[in-house]
């Protein structure tokens, strides 16, 4: 699908996320991404094969439990 020099990631790659934008709608909270990959403002993604990434964004600090 990738066109690009050197080319982008594929969908099955692990670093996937860095292919290039396609086409980014902020408003609806999508990108496409150049390897097919459907990427949500949530950080979840939607795979050219209809697989489904959760949500994977950092926890904020007050939601991480230190040990006592």
């Amino acid at each position: 699908m990738c066109q690009h020099q050197t080319p982008c990631p594929s969908a099955e790659s692990a670093d996937r996320e860095s292919a290039r934008l396609v086409a980014h709608h902020p408003e609806q909270g999508w990108s496409l991404l150049c390897n097919g990959v459907l990427l949500f403002e949530d950080t979840g993604e939607l795979l050219p094969d209809g697989r489904v990434i959760d949500p994977h964004r950092p926890l904020a600090s007050s939601q991480v439990m230190t040990a006592a």
